[in-house]
């Protein structure tokens, strides 16, 4: 079978100017999208100016709106910093690592439990290397993201697919959900005013 030849972005605008043209189409090819993301090795010196952190939680900083088809986001963990466990509203996510590590561990919905206790059942953990791009869609479960290290923050860019302003997220010893709103801490690389820095749960 014949392989398809995947445009390596030699930089950060490369690769938005890629995604843009891939999702003109109708048809998304979920395993291009990844190929494309993967493709990208990452320069500070490209995206530096998006990442804003915060000693408090990890931030969500828009950059860019892929014409209202996908979201592309850069996330900024902070040393022992995480997410809630959470699901991505239909949507695609695309997670490319940009600095450091992160863990990712996966989750089951809490329906589909086959117990009567009240904790929810992980599926898998791994950790993610830099340079590398995973994939989750609610289909395949949810999951929690969380930069283990103590001494070093780790960067990572999402792409989700459509956009979503909204999640659920999950308490992992009773399965009870929120719906969370999500908010950016910045957008364009320009920080947002203070009253849209409040708690954000998902990534």
């Amino acid at each position: 079978m014949e392989k398809t030849e995947v445009m390596k972005p030699e930089t950060l605008d490369d690769l938005i100017k890629l995604l843009h043209k891939h999702y003109e189409s109708e048809d998304i090819n979920v395993t291009e999208v990844n190929n494309i993301m993967e493709a990208y090795d990452s320069n500070p010196q490209e995206w530096m100016k998006f990442a804003k952190f915060d000693p408090l939680r990890y931030t969500r900083n828009l950059v860019d709106k892929g014409n209202g088809k996908f979201n592309l986001i850069l996330l900024c963990w902070g040393e022992g910093q995480g997410s809630s466990i959470h699901d991505h509203t239909n949507s695609h996510c695309f997670m490319k690592i940009l600095k450091g590590e992160l863990k990712e561990t996966m989750f089951e919905w809490p329906d589909k439990k086959t117990h009567d206790g009240g904790n929810m059942v992980q599926k898998s953990q791994r950790i993610l290397k830099e340079n590398k791009c995973a994939y989750i869609n609610d289909s395949i479960g949810l999951h929690r993201v969380e930069n283990d290290s103590h001494t070093d923050g780790s960067v990572s860019l999402h792409l989700y697919s459509p956009p979503f302003d909204t999640c659920q997220t999950f308490d992992e010893r009773t399965g009870h959900k929120n719906t969370v709103k999500m908010t950016f801490s910045s957008t364009f690389g320009e920080k947002t005013q203070p009253e849209t820095t409040v708690s954000q749960e998902n990534n």
